[in-house]
């Protein structure tokens, strides 16, 4: 899955209505509308996700083994459905903390937000789609693209930014190949089902879905193809990360559990622990998807956010047309807990 962001522009709007709402809530009661409070031995944190998918299992690891309860935090996960809707949910004070891609933070921060979303914890490092033909292709290569009806992710969006990224990498314009934009995520596999497009860009479980019905094959993964990429982090408010520095510090050291978890055990032990997310997905499906996700080296071992590898994110938001300049790595970046 996988929600790919909506473009920059789109993003400030929802955003600049999202710190409004905030300013109101602060007017009304005098304090943010923050949702983190201490239950029993317990602080209660809300966490929302930009999608619920089996692209973040080190997430869902922590989650199920209870590596967050043991640092004392009660997590409810909430599942945004788009990076403007989490983004608009952590700068209305509705979430303590958002899990999306770090862009988001970035376009915030470039509208000169004042309580701004820093991020403390990567934990995607390599994009999570695939390109999936209607025949195998033994030896794929990008060219093949050239000329071809391609289902691709909405403009601005990092699914498409990557994507673009890879033709760029191989030398190819992206006006050489005729990407459809036009139809919602979620979507294009149904439509590429039903005949649309020579080849379709989908993320799990829609990609192994196509392959078990028949109706499509992975020739490419976008994440390998890519290299690593910084495509999903953890961020907070910056006032809620100096208020709740131990907060913070809990949810990374739970988090880099579920990363050792990930590392150290068999993806089908994995699929097993993550199932309760899960429970409309098949077993088989599950460890498939799984196993395709850890054999491409997905998820972070440690969840510190390099400054190389934000500015390979900001370079690629520039060369989409979608942030004028690089900004600074450390006011929107933090290592300190994860250190």
């Amino acid at each position: 899955m996988g929600e790919p962001m909506r473009t920059g522009k789109k993003l400030t709007a929802l955003l600049l209505a999202a710190v409004m709402l905030f300013s109101m809530t602060v007017l009304v009661t005098g304090c943010g509308s923050e949702k983190s409070q201490n239950n029993g031995d317990k602080t209660h944190v809300v966490l929302n996700e930009v999608a619920h998918s089996i692209f973040y299992a080190p997430m869902y690891v922590a989650i199920e083994e209870g590596y967050f309860a043991e640092e004392g935090l009660d997590v409810e996960l909430v599942t945004g459905y788009g990076a403007d809707k989490t983004m608009t949910a952590l700068l209305s004070g509705e979430a303590d903390i958002g899990f999306m891609g770090a862009e988001a933070t970035i376009y915030s921060y470039a509208e000169g937000m004042e309580d701004s979303a820093v991020n403390f914890a990567q934990l995607t490092q390599r994009a999570g789609n695939f390109l999936v033909a209607r025949e195998p292709i033994e030896d794929f290569s990008w060219d093949m693209l050239k000329g071809k009806d391609v289902l691709g992710g909405r403009a601005g969006g990092m699914p498409e930014m990557v994507f673009e990224y890879i033709l760029s990498k191989n030398n190819i314009d992206k006006s050489e190949v005729n990407i459809d934009q036009s139809i919602d995520f979620g979507s294009t596999a149904a439509a590429f089902s039903g005949g649309q497009g020579e080849f379709t860009v989908e993320f799990e479980p829609h990609a192994t879905s196509l392959e078990l019905k028949g109706d499509g094959y992975v020739v490419a993964s976008l994440g390998e193809a890519s290299g690593y990429v910084p495509y999903t982090s953890f961020s907070a408010r910056k006032s809620y990360i100096e208020k709740n520095p131990e907060v913070i510090q809990a949810f990374t050291n739970a988090l880099q559990k579920g990363m050792d978890y990930c590392a150290e055990h068999t993806p089908e032990e994995i699929a097993k622990v993550i199932s309760p997310q899960f429970a409309e997905t098949d077993t088989e499906t599950l460890e498939i998807i799984v196993e395709r996700y850890a054999a491409q080296d997905t998820w972070k071992t440690d969840p510190a956010f390099e400054k190389e590898a934000f500015d390979l994110l900001q370079n690629i938001l520039m060369d989409a047309g979608e942030l004028d300049k690089a900004l600074p790595y450390e006011e929107l970046v933090t290592t300190e807990f994860v250190k």
